[in-house]
């Protein structure tokens, strides 16, 4: 009788939540093909672009990362690059230095102090910006990749927008494995979506790998105050702030020249840190949008894999739960779908079933493990 009356609200109510998710996925859809390229940059002497690179340990990477930037199309008087190097132990300022006694770029090596501190990134960028000759400001990873025409692509948006902060595209670089695949399938929607949220008015997701601001917005928002404890969250508590100073001045880039590449991880430590660390950044957001968002995320795949358990016992009939498995699933498919196409990627586009049976596991699993508040980061313990 007791199971009776449960299944009598609960099958309901997981009706209810999947569906509301497809029309949400429907949503980021119809939001994200909404999403136009800026056009061609317009030359403007008044633009200065500052490039900011926090790194660590990055000696097999940094050299290919300066190389692009000192391919850029845009004109190298009108940017740097501040290496911020944390405390490296390996040769990546070395490498870093020896690359800006021949480059045409204007770029230094700015060695940070040693010091503990709960947050290294956000450290690196605020000293950054102490010196930072830019009005506008450029971040990035010292493990990535960037097109030519990166630089070119940022000041064409920031010249048509007059944005404020501008959250431009990531990925993966090219798939050697399964594992790869999902990462970039799983990657493709924390951008796609958070490009879908930025278009519809309400900013949740960036990444502080390609990410672009106004020097005197940092300023005006207090930078990092009020967030400055907490070590993850470089790039999207800095946008909530400057989304609720400026409603109106926060965009997404939606241009193939601004896609930045960086490294799937290559074994499960690594990957299981940094998904940890990302999610652990929820329940210190201030702003009720991107709370909210990761409260629904996590109830919507949770309810898919209520509803698995209950078939798996017996509860729910085998059509019910592949029709709602289908209500959850199809969607998804066109929305990934979609951004991967963006992202040249449509290998990936076969892994995305693969990808949608694993999720719903993942997402609870770290929904839960972020609830310990101890992470590392470059061989650090950070909390």
């Amino acid at each position: 009788m007791t199971q009776h009356y449960l299944l009598s609200w609960l099958i309901p109510l997981l009706w209810l939540v999947i569906s509301s998710y497809a029309v949400f996925t429907f949503v980021l859809t119809f939001f994200w093909n909404r999403i136009k390229p800026s056009g061609i940059f317009k030359f403007d002497k008044r633009l200065f672009i500052t490039v900011i690179v926090p790194v660590r340990n990055e000696e097999e990477n940094i050299g290919l990362l300066l190389n692009d930037l000192d391919q850029q199309h845009f004109p190298h008087e009108q940017f740097e690059v501040l290496v911020m190097d944390d405390n490296s132990t390996d040769r990546t300022a070395a490498i870093a230095q020896a690359f800006a006694a021949h480059s045409q770029i204007n770029l230094q090596v700015i060695p940070l102090p040693d010091t503990a501190t709960t947050s290294p990134k956000k450290r690196a960028i605020e000293t950054a910006i102490t010196r930072a000759k830019g009005n506008l400001i450029v971040t990035t990873d010292g493990d990535c990749r960037v097109e030519s025409g990166w630089l070119q692509a940022i000041a064409a948006c920031y010249a048509a927008t007059n944005a404020k902060l501008i959250s431009a595209p990531v990925t993966f670089s090219e798939e050697r494995s399964v594992t790869d695949h999902l990462q970039t399938v799983e990657f493709a929607s924390l951008i796609g979506s958070g490009a879908s949220a930025i278009a519809a008015g309400y900013p949740s997701l960036c990444n502080g790998a390609n990410l672009a601001y106004e020097k005197n917005a940092f300023i005006e928002v207090g930078g990092f105050d009020g967030v400055r404890h907490i070590a993850s969250g470089d790039d999207e508590f800095l946008m909530h702030k400057i989304a609720a100073k400026f409603p109106k001045g926060v965009h997404f880039l939606k241009d193939s020249r601004a896609i930045v590449n960086t490294k799937a991880h290559d074994n499960w430590q690594a990957f299981f840190r940094q998904r940890k660390r990302w999610a652990s950044k929820w329940k210190h957001y201030k702003s009720k949008t991107p709370l909210f968002l990761a409260l629904y995320i996590f109830g919507c795949n949770f309810s898919l894999l209520t509803s698995a358990v209950l078939f798996a016992f017996g509860s729910l009939n085998a059509l019910t739960f592949f029709c709602l498995l289908s209500v959850k699933c199809l969607p998804e498919w066109l929305f990934l779908g979609s951004v991967l196409r963006f992202f040249k990627k449509p290998r990936s586009i076969f892994y995305i079933p693969l990808t949608q049976l694993i999720y719903p596991f993942y997402v609870c699993f770290f929904g839960l493990a972020a609830q310990k508040p101890a992470y590392e980061w470059k061989g650090r313990k950070l909390v």
